[in-house]
């Protein structure tokens, strides 16, 4: 009897987003399955495609094309992340085969298993070499336990002996040469520091007893553990976790990618040992591809990672938790353009799992969904710090009395005293600001032209290596010593970035060490790590950064956070400007005084009324959280709608017009916004229009946008064109 597999072709095109049926020849009956990868005709084409289910084609009396090949030898998703695949398609519009590919992309981008031929030792207890008797011998052999499959020259030069030594240990049976596979661990080499969980305060013990109790019952629940800073959410994570491992689940902890610091791996690893994946892309693609393997093998119960986390291979997730729910990287700017955390509690329906979503500052859709009646989540606080520490005192500095009385430097009067008094003390200190490299303008003094990308709409910044750079394309070009316009000689280098205030800050207190963390000085692997360790322990006393510094960081030696320029991220063209950035300034001031001395922050700011930052200054969420909502409400912005963002792009401007008023002219049935330029018109020499669509039902914004696509898919004229839809966008840039 013939079997009809139904395939997801991997293109990635709304006309293709369905099951193909294909036969499967007898050479692969009982290896097809559910899962698998295989290799079939696709018009003139032979293509990848994934084995989602088997049917009878549609319509009978056709002759059906058949499997080519099979392309891995099991299976490589499981009907649970099928379903939720298919979920994603259906919320996020985007192709199904996008959606399971975001789930399974581990297993392929890469080789596959590391083999390594070397020599293993071979446990014979009656025949361990004897230190005193053949010291050489033991030596290899000790390096051999430590490190094996190392090459008979790699371990004879490792443990300083001769080959002929070596050559011993394998003639006696000790060390056998085959070829193995090794995993590849990220870990590798680094401290494991096991330590034993502390005592809980009474808010965090409440915490721990609310969220375990709910563990088990084969029913989702969701929590937002909302803790200031320093009041120990980690260590909530954490035993919350362990009563996870104890019932037999499997547990998954995501954080910000910025925010998944090598001090929150060392913790986890401390805690839970080898039963920690770790999952973020800073891994090489065979560590991702171990690391994945480990957790769908069950050798690993913990899934430690970033966004895409949210995808492993789990069989039993019983707890899910998402750390600074607020932070806008959980959503993901390219297709598929899921959110974690929407993610997340689909699949804790799916699985029956426990959700918590952690943050001092949660994002105003978190906190409406915990406080309104009839909450859909339990709201969970830690009102106080560890230890009773009092939350930092924090002050705004008005940069524009600075100005007034005659400092036109980045750093207020007040900011160098405060420094240079905790200096004297042997203190550490942070200074934030949001924006890397040297310059961020460069202007002509003569004809006034600004020295922009020549593929973004964007002005280039200036680093002070001398080149400028856009940090949109990667453009780069050599600083010119001409006005390129004019070829006037006066060049300005205005603004600043984390470049020019190292720079200043060295030559303000040369003696007291500088560290800069931020995207240019991270871009090693390891870089990270060595950074804040060599600060950790004294290296420098003060460390400049961008948002790097003000989240996932316990650093019991600051006691002054500087925030050289508040105003940033206020006034962007974005609705949520006002809650990032007062987001951003509680966690940055959450920085200090996280040890045994009382911590201060000074932000510097030409806008010290602003409800965002006065709200900061005094650690009162509640209160902003009222402002901002009466606003929200007012403009018909979630969390009181939801929204839909359309963007098309194109190398011809009035193309991408022409476009965007099209699908303008066919969406019905919901507010818009638009169609007009977005923020940033042209990137990566892609014009770029949008539309934003408002509706109290997320159901209502889907059936809107699927007839103008179809529209748009159907005209051979507008082929060129990228037309991405965004559900519940984060940014509108």
């Amino acid at each position: 009897m013939a079997v009809y597999a139904e395939v997801l072709v991997d293109l990635a095109a709304r006309q293709v987003d369905r099951v193909f049926h294909y036969r499967v020849p007898p050479s692969l009956a009982g290896r097809v399955l559910v899962g698998s990868r295989v290799l079939v005709p696709f018009g003139r084409r032979r293509i990848e495609g994934y084995v989602v289910g088997f049917g009878h084609p549609p319509e009978d009396g056709i002759k059906l094309k058949e499997v080519l090949d099979l392309l891995d030898p099991g299976p490589l998703f499981t009907p649970h992340q099928l379903e939720l695949a298919r979920w994603m398609a259906a919320y996020y519009l985007c192709p199904t085969v996008k959606a399971l590919q975001a789930m399974i992309w581990p297993l392929l981008r890469t080789a596959g298993p590391r083999k390594m031929r070397g020599l293993w030792p071979v446990p014979c207890p009656d025949r361990i070499p004897d230190v005193k008797r053949a010291p050489k011998s033991a030596a290899v052999w000790q390096v051999a336990l430590a490190r094996p499959g190392l090459t008979r020259g790699e371990l004879a030069l490792a443990a300083g002996v001769s080959p002929a030594v070596v050559d011993t240990l394998v003639a006696r049976g000790l060390l056998r040469g085959e070829e193995r596979v090794v995993q590849r661990d990220p870990c590798a080499g680094l401290p494991e520091i096991r330590h034993r969980p502390p005592a809980l305060n009474p808010h965090q013990r409440r915490a721990v007893q609310e969220i375990t109790g709910s563990l088990g019952l084969g029913e989702r629940r969701l929590f937002l553990l909302h803790g200031v800073t320093g009041s120990g959410k980690t260590e909530v994570y954490l035993q919350c976790i362990a009563g996870a491992l104890q019932q037999g689940l499997q547990a998954m902890m995501l954080l910000p990618e910025i925010a998944l610091t090598p001090q929150m791996i060392d913790i986890f690893r401390g805690r839970f040992g080898r039963r920690v994946a770790v999952l973020h892309s800073r891994l090489s693609q065979g560590e991702r591809y171990d690391e994945y393997q480990r957790l769908r093998a069950g050798e690993a119960r913990v899934a430690l990672g970033a966004r895409s986390a949210v995808f492993a291979p789990l069989e039993k997730p019983g707890l899910i938790i998402l750390d600074e729910e607020h932070e806008p990287s959980y959503k993901q700017e390219e297709t598929p353009r899921y959110h974690a955390r929407g993610v997340a509690l689909r699949l804790a329906g799916l699985a029956g799992a426990v959700v918590v979503l952690g943050s001092a500052t949660p994002s105003l859709e978190s906190y409406a969904r915990a406080t309104a009646a009839g909450a859909s989540y339990r709201l969970v606080e830690l009102p106080e710090r560890i230890g009773g520490r009092p939350l930092p005192r924090v002050k705004t500095i008005d940069m524009r009395q600075e100005i007034r009385a005659g400092n036109k430097s980045l750093f207020s009067r007040q900011l160098r005293e405060a420094m240079t008094e905790r200096l004297s003390r042997g203190e550490q200190i942070i200074l934030f600001l949001n924006r890397r490299g040297f310059s961020t303008l460069v202007v002509c003094r003569e004809c006034g032209l600004v020295l922009k990308c020549p593929h973004c709409d964007i002005s280039l910044t200036f680093h002070s290596s001398g080149r400028m750079r856009c940090h949109y394309c990667h453009y780069s070009v050599l600083a010119p010593s001409l006005c390129p316009g004019c070829g006037g000689r006066y060049l300005a280098y205005l603004g600043a970035g984390t470049q020019k205030i190292e720079q200043e800050i060295r030559e303000l207190f040369p003696d007291a060490g500088v560290m800069r963390l931020d995207g240019d000085t991270t871009a090693r692997r390891g870089a990270h790590r060595e950074i804040i360790e060599g600060f950790r322990r004294g290296g420098a006393g003060i460390l400049i950064g961008t948002q790097m510094v003000a989240k996932g960081l316990d650093l019991p030696g600051v006691t002054l956070v500087g925030v050289i320029a508040a105003d940033l991220s206020l006034f962007m063209p974005d609705f949520r400007a006002s809650e990032r950035t007062f987001q951003l300034l509680t966690q940055v001031a959450g920085r200090s005084g996280r040890g045994d001395r009382e911590g201060e922050v000074l932000v510097q700011t030409y806008s010290p009324h602003h409800y965002a930052v006065t709200c900061a200054v005094n650690h009162d969420y509640q209160g902003f959280y009222r402002q901002e909502m009466t606003l929200r409400r007012s403009l018909g912005y979630p969390p009181f709608t939801h929204l839909c963002r359309i963007l098309v792009s194109g190398r011809k401007e009035e193309e991408v017009q022409e476009a965007a008023a099209a699908i303008a002219g066919l969406i019905q049935g919901v507010d818009m916004l638009g169609p007009a330029p977005a923020p940033l018109t042209r990137i990566k020499d892609r014009y770029r229009w949008h539309l934003v669509l408002k509706s109290h039902a997320p159901a209502a914004l889907r059936a809107a946008v699927k007839p103008a696509l179809d529209f748009i898919n159907r005209h051979s004229r507008w082929r060129k064109l990228v037309v991405s839809v965004d559900m519940d966008p984060q940014s509108m840039m």
